[in-house]
């Protein structure tokens, strides 16, 4: 399982228990103001804000601060910053690759936060393109196989399986899909996600989340001793204010995972 897979389902978990609220509707918001302010407020043309809105709507931030964010992004109302992509490339313990995906008004303040927040933690900065050719952007679907714990199959009252799950993405430009327990994840090039969103829609299916991450080309084992440290710190770098992503190589077994 790629480390942002693990990661990912992990954070999910965690965010339902943890008090960082206010920080992910922070990210969250950001995301949506840079996706308006670059493919403009029409979510039907603009795929990327689309995926921005479910994404904002889905972790329960207010309609308020959504229309208020496309505005600022597109211009129509005032107090928008001037967001600015930042990459930060690093090593964790057991040499785990880092690539630290920024969002920011202060290419400086960003720099000082994250650089801290590596060397506290038990990693180190590494040069640009040193991390880098280990990951590639890819289009990531999340699906939950079931969308309650009372048993409640997803929306079109139908159990999603591995068999039907792929006899509706791979031909709208699917490359993989991965069981991650409770979901699978759909992989795909980044320009045909958007295609197999549709194709989730237009079957009935709901989708948890739409995200181009960065995913690891080559992977890591971790032990659990390993995988706590590796955790600690991508935590420590993503309380940073101007990051929005981490991204890390590690693979860890499902029976590693269960000790976490």
């Amino acid at each position: 399982m790629s480390g942002h897979s693990k990661w990912a389902t992990t954070k999910h978990k965690k965010a339902i228990l943890d008090s960082r609220r206010a920080k992910t509707f922070a990210k969250l918001i950001k995301a949506i103001e840079v996706a308006a302010r670059t493919g403009g407020p029409d979510p039907a043309g603009n795929p990327t804000l689309f995926d921005a809105l479910a994404k904002a709507r889905k972790n329960s931030v207010p309609s308020d601060n959504i229309d208020r964010a496309v505005k600022r992004g597109a211009g129509l109302e005032s107090g928008g910053a001037n967001w600015e992509t930042i990459m930060y490339e690093g090593y964790g313990p057991n040499g785990v690759a880092l690539l630290i995906e920024c969002l920011s008004d202060n290419r400086n303040r960003a720099a000082g936060e994250v650089r801290l927040a590596v060397t506290r933690n038990g990693g180190n900065m590494a040069d640009v393109g040193s991390v880098s050719y280990l990951f590639a952007r890819r289009g990531v679907v999340i699906v939950k196989k079931r969308t309650s714990s009372e048993g409640a199959s997803n929306s079109n009252g139908q159990e999603v399986t591995e068999d039907r799950l792929m006899g509706i993405v791979i031909d709208a430009g699917a490359d993989e899909i991965n069981d991650l327990g409770e979901s699978f994840e759909v992989v795909s090039d980044p320009s045909d996600m958007s295609a197999v969103r549709k194709a989730l829609e237009g079957a009935g299916i709901d989708y948890e989340s739409a995200d181009t991450p960065f995913l690891p080309t080559v992977s890591v084992p971790l032990d659990g001793a390993s995988a706590a440290k590796v955790f600690k710190l991508i935590e420590a770098i993503e309380d940073c204010d101007d990051v929005q992503n981490v991204y890390a190589n590690f693979d860890i077994s499902d029976e590693v995972m269960a000790t976490l």
